[in-house]
């Protein structure tokens, strides 16, 4: 896929009339956009199922959030890779530490680009064609959630993942990923469950290649 208006995915109708609905209510109701966690509350843009997208719940998007400050650490920089519930909760203001933290947001889904230069298109059909301005191993820790389970994205991810990483990655991703994560970021399954707003089908686990309080948890 190239990275042309063409190729931008087209909304389905009823996410394209919440969408306006929203543009409307924020051009007629500033009072609806006075704080920050308003514009980045999670959920804000409705998921799109045709791009494979399930938002995290409000609880594991601050728990996940949580972690990669403490792991980022005073100053550092996060990548989040197809995890937009966890960028809005970095950057709500809610989370202990985030304001010591950059963060940006690698999604193929154009409705993120509001996040302005936080936003990175991302295809991970063409995993190392990204912005000039990212340079390699340029973050501390890269939470990644790839769009589909199977071994070609989680392989095409993971070299997005080695590209931006100085070394913390926290995958999250179906269970049966389990012996390919390992395989490609040498990573652990975490007792810590994360949990979505819709049910999945599949069982969903974290996982990490580095000491986490999440594989306690």
């Amino acid at each position: 896929m190239s990275d042309s208006d063409d190729d931008v995915p087209t909304l389905s109708a009823h996410t394209l009339a919440a969408l306006q609905e929203f543009y409307n209510e924020t051009k007629t109701d500033p009072a609806l956009v006075t704080t920050p966690s308003d514009q980045f509350a999670v959920g804000a843009l409705e998921e799109d199922w045709r791009m494979s997208q399930f938002w995290y719940s409000d609880e594991t998007a601050a728990q996940l959030a949580e972690e990669v400050i403490r792991e980022a650490g005073e100053g550092g920089r996060i990548a989040c890779v197809s995890a937009p519930s966890v960028y809005q909760k970095l950057k709500q203001g809610v989370v202990d530490g985030s304001d010591r933290v950059s963060a940006v947001v690698l999604e193929y889904d154009r409705r993120f680009a509001t996040y302005g230069n936080d936003f990175i298109f991302y295809d991970y059909n063409e995993p190392l064609s990204l912005a000039a301005s990212v340079a390699p191993q340029s973050f501390d820790i890269v939470l990644a959630d790839p769009p589909y389970l199977s071994e070609e994205c989680l392989s095409k991810v993971a070299q997005t993942i080695k590209y931006l990483s100085k070394g913390k990655v926290l995958l999250c991703t179906g269970a049966i990923m389990e012996k390919i994560a390992k395989d490609l970021l040498d990573v652990k399954m975490c007792s810590f469950l994360p949990k979505h707003n819709r049910q999945l089908s599949n069982e969903f686990r974290c996982f990490v290649n580095y000491p986490s309080r999440l594989l306690s948890c």
